[in-house]
């Protein structure tokens, strides 16, 4: 595991088959993909120890398990300290687990043969790898879908927003990657449940997020960075960017967004603050060029961390499960001072810098949640009955490196003008600077925010369903979804929990998902690959 490695979660996997050799496309590194495996069986070692002593389990090990789980997420962790230490970890409070349950049973020793905590073993994920694909591909799904599930449910937890039955699910979807005999219905149930926790998930996170900062609203956000002092802040974590925003008032120093963090303009909390300027750049993929040489540090907060270039690494810090190694670590205590010194050393522009998004576009807009699109329903549900609006499309998902992905700019700006584009994620930054007009007061693109937005379309699509009196798939509704990491496949895995069909997946299909898998979710489901824009839009709208 030293020399080469086995990866095949993300988009961008080599060939399209998986990353075998000693590094992979992201840059992870043998040595640390073979950290994270442990990582996993170790988890999967704890999941086993909490079988039949799920009231035994503490704050510490739903903590760590949330971070572990995070922590195997692409472009998350690189560091191969933090990664032992997660492991340390989840050892620990194992055997803290053993421990107590021995000490409520009166028992000298906790085994395999004759303790309450049954098996205990931490599993060895080269015999997931060499499994018969079929159930290599349904234990990955589910794998990779709770990978992104936990990183959802991180999001909430530091809010104070936590939900038993999903970190209980964890245990057992864990469970059950690491039995040696699965039926493969259990294991496409299993996947479906993965589908339905996440939404409970999603919707656990949209009300952390709206209690905290309140109900985002259409917010115009500018591409233009001021002359100063300045921050950018990447990923998805709304509380450090509140921390941040605390802790630079009054200092002169100015913060951008940047990636997923685009969607924080729109919420009420977040716009009180007045050195909140605008987004600086574009989708995560583009960061080494758009980084290279900026006057300003750049804060990482979750996912979507490229390796750093040496033109800006002394400019880049990490927080939360982020790690790269000689990378500055703001740890929990949440003192972002390294960070606002580095911003006032480097002193930002001379001058104001007008950027352009992908398309030309000076300014961006975003802030199309479910609180704001159904409190115009009624003038939604009248243009779609008056015919001024004929189709939805919901073209959202992540951006990525590899070729092809200009389908997803060609695809809106191919959509008929009374047709309305419903984006989220950081897939939107191939088209969010377009202007496509307006219908009935309404503009045709709404930007409804993160990933986890997802929930906000799916309550939308819903509320439409109901006013019709039809399903969702009945609705003049169409997704096309671009895809990269583990937080995509358990929001697919939503939408298949949901029954929705018809979806357009791109811009390849995941390798980890076999023939027959494959087979399975066309014929179920009719799941497809994208085509061209003008054969998709042609056989979607006919």
């Amino acid at each position: 595991m030293t020399n080469q490695m086995f990866c095949f979660q993300c988009e961008q996997t080599a060939g399209c088959k998986g990353c075998t050799g000693a590094a992979g496309v992201c840059g992870k590194k043998a040595d640390t993909a073979g950290l994270q495996d442990q990582l996993t069986g170790a988890l999967i070692g704890l999941a086993r120890a909490v079988e039949g002593n799920e009231g035994m389990v503490t704050e510490a090990i739903d903590r760590v398990v949330l971070e572990s789980l995070f922590s195997a997420v692409t472009n998350v962790n690189f560091n191969n300290e933090t990664l032992k230490a997660l492991i340390q970890r989840v050892d620990e409070e194992k055997a803290g687990l053993i421990r107590r349950v021995n000490e409520k049973n009166t028992i000298q020793r906790c085994n395999e043969s004759n303790s309450p905590c049954g098996r205990s073993d931490n599993y060895d994920m080269n015999k997931l790898w060499a499994e018969n694909e079929d159930i290599r591909s349904l234990k990955s799904l589910i794998l990779f879908g709770i990978r992104g599930v936990a990183a959802y449910a991180y999001h909430a937890a530091v809010l104070g927003y936590t939900d038993k039955e999903i970190n209980q699910f964890f245990h057992k979807a864990l469970r059950m990657i690491g039995e040696e005999t699965c039926e493969i219905n259990e294991l496409i149930t299993m996947a479906l449940k993965v589908g339905e926790i996440n939404l409970k998930c999603m919707a656990l996170l949209d009300q952390a997020n709206t209690e905290t900062y309140g109900n985002p609203a259409p917010t115009t956000v500018s591409l233009k960075v001021e002359k100063g002092p300045f921050i950018v802040i990447t990923g998805h974590d709304l509380l450090d960017l509140k921390l941040l925003l605390e802790q630079t008032e009054g200092k002169g120093i100015n913060i951008y967004t940047h990636g997923e963090m685009l969607p924080a303009h729109a919420y009420p909390e977040l716009k009180t603050y007045s050195h909140l300027k605008g987004n600086f750049g574009t989708a995560w993929q583009n960061q080494q060029k758009e980084f290279a040489n900026i006057p300003a540090p750049i804060l990482y907060t979750t996912n979507c961390l490229m390796p750093p270039k040496a033109s800006y690494a002394d400019r880049v810090f990490t927080t939360e499960v982020v790690s790269y190694p000689e990378i500055v670590h703001i740890g929990e205590e949440k003192d972002f001072t390294p960070v606002i010194q580095k911003a006032l050393e480097l002193g930002g522009y001379e001058t104001d810098m007008q950027f352009t998004g992908i398309n030309g576009g000076t300014e961006v807009m975003t802030g199309f949640g479910h609180n704001a699109v159904l409190s115009v329903a009624d003038t939604v549900i009248d243009a779609v009955k008056a015919g001024a609006i004929k189709h939805f499309f919901l073209v959202a998902g992540c951006d990525g490196a590899r070729p092809g992905r200009n389908y997803y700019t060609e695809f809106v700006k191919q959509t008929p003008k009374d047709t309305v584009i419903l984006t989220l994620a950081c897939g939107k930054y191939r088209f969010n600077d377009l202007d496509l007009g307006t219908i009935g007061g309404l503009p045709r693109l709404m930007d409804m925010g993160q990933c986890n937005d997802a929930y906000s379309a799916i309550k939308v699509a819903v509320a439409l369903a109901d006013a019709f009196g039809c399903e969702v798939n009945e609705l003049p509704l169409s997704m096309i979804l671009s895809w990269y990491e583990q937080k995509a496949v358990c929001i697919l895995l939503t939408l298949l929990h949901l029954g929705i069909k018809n979806i357009k997946l791109g811009p390849t299909l995941p390798a980890f998902l076999s023939e027959n898998v494959v087979s399975y979710l066309a014929d179920n489901f009719n799941i497809g690959l994208i085509a061209t824009p003008e054969e998709d839009i042609r056989e979607i709208l006919g």
